[in-house]
């Protein structure tokens, strides 16, 4: 999916995600979106990052809102969701299918899309975690949308695969502000070349 969006022009991208998106537990500032959108600004373009985080939200919550989520002024979206359907045990056949659905609805809208996926553990299971991991990176390559393979891999380059805890708040599953941070470093060079993306 391509769109011809002037140099010039804001670049207005939204971001369709659950608490970790939303930035739960965080003061405003120090959420992802807002980190992200100062990391951005500092790279020298010129974007509007909208916060379309909703706690608690599934793949089919994400569904059910994307159409008004994306309004006519939206040049582009980040979908970063699938973290409450892992929680809950949803069928990763169900998540796929709403991913789907939200692929489709930006598609029909001529929006780009960037794909965030979600490494997972295993107390599901390893076909139940192949299946929820490879379901991302499928999709991304079924769609030929840019993806980005996992939200936390900034903190896990930063201190371990299995060592995210310095990073966490209190509840052991959403990251502190400087946590975010790392997930930012990690995960800005991968937008910022989305975003550059549209301009051409």
């Amino acid at each position: 999916m391509t769109t011809g969006i002037a140099s010039a022009d804001e670049l207005i991208i939204t971001a369709l995600g659950d608490s970790l998106t939303a930035g739960y537990g965080l003061q405003t500032e120090q959420g992802l979106v807002p980190q992200l959108d100062r990391w951005l600004e500092g790279q020298g373009l010129s974007i509007e990052l909208r916060n379309a985080g909703v706690s608690g939200d599934t793949t089919a919550g994400g569904l059910s809102r994307v159409d008004w989520t994306l309004t006519p002024d939206v040049d582009a979206m980040i979908v970063a969701l699938g973290g409450n359907d892992y929680l809950r045990g949803f069928d990763p056949a169900l998540s796929r299918e709403n991913l789907t659905g939200i692929l489709e609805a930006a598609q029909a809208k001529n929006v780009p899309v960037m794909l965030v996926g979600l490494r997972v553990g295993s107390n599901y299971g390893p076909a139940y975690k192949a299946a929820f991991e490879g379901m991302y990176a499928e999709l991304a390559e079924a769609y030929d949308v840019p993806f980005y393979p996992g939200f936390f891999d900034g903190m896990r380059a930063a201190v371990g695969e299995d060592v995210l805890t310095p990073f966490l708040q209190a509840d052991g599953i959403h990251p502190s502000a400087e946590g975010v941070g790392l997930i930012v470093d990690d995960f800005g060079p991968a937008v910022l070349r989305f975003a550059e993306s549209l301009e051409d």
